[in-house]
């Protein structure tokens, strides 16, 4: 499920231009089109070592990482490299968007749940070439600017079919509670009113 505003407008915009197609040119991305979500949109090189490359991030972006991130890796930062390797794979081979709920922490310890999402793109002609993306917070607090994040942790990875989300994966770092089990993507938990 798409939760973000941001996340939900450049969804809109990619499936708008595409119109009917696998994935939209890289050309016909217009800024000015998405100037409300730019701050959080960044596009990526799917290049042969696969290391991801950033072709352009928002200035939201950089100010959530404390740097400038054109050239950087993708892959920086995240606890699970190979994962979100095989996801940015997945998205350009399958050419399906996918939504991924994601949590952050700063080295200060400051947590933050945010929002990826990844989009095809074609790059002249090309299929397999760029990724379009934005990464949102949930929330705006203080810290942003003055932390920057130092890891990224998956979470949750949900695929996108005609706008709707399906869960692809599911990954959950904290421990469920006594008297509670995992049915798919729900969490029963043992309870209810207690007769006296």
């Amino acid at each position: 499920m798409m939760k973000n505003a941001a996340t939900r407008d450049l969804y809109g915009y990619w499936d708008n231009l595409r119109a009917g197609r696998p994935a939209p040119e890289r050309v016909d991305i217009d800024p000015a089109a998405i100037r409300r979500v730019l701050g959080d949109t960044f596009i990526v090189e799917i290049d042969k070592s696969h290391t991801f490359p950033f072709r352009l991030a928002g200035t939201r972006m950089c100010a959530l990482l404390g740097r400038e991130l054109r050239g950087a890796s993708l892959l920086d930062r995240w606890t699970e490299r190979a994962a979100l390797e095989q996801l940015v794979m997945a998205v350009s081979g399958d050419m399906t968007a996918r939504v991924v709920t994601v949590r952050a922490v700063t080295e200060q310890d400051h947590q933050l749940d945010l929002e990826l999402l990844l989009l095809p793109l074609h790059h002249r002609g090309k299929a397999n070439a760029r990724i379009l993306g934005c990464l949102t917070p949930n929330e705006a607090p203080y810290w942003i600017g003055l932390h920057p994040i130092a890891r990224f942790e998956i979470v949750a990875v949900e695929k996108v079919v005609h706008g709707e989300t399906r869960a692809a994966q599911s990954r959950r770092s904290t421990a469920l509670p006594a008297g509670a089990r995992r049915y798919g993507h729900l969490t029963l938990v043992d309870g209810g009113k207690a007769h006296v």
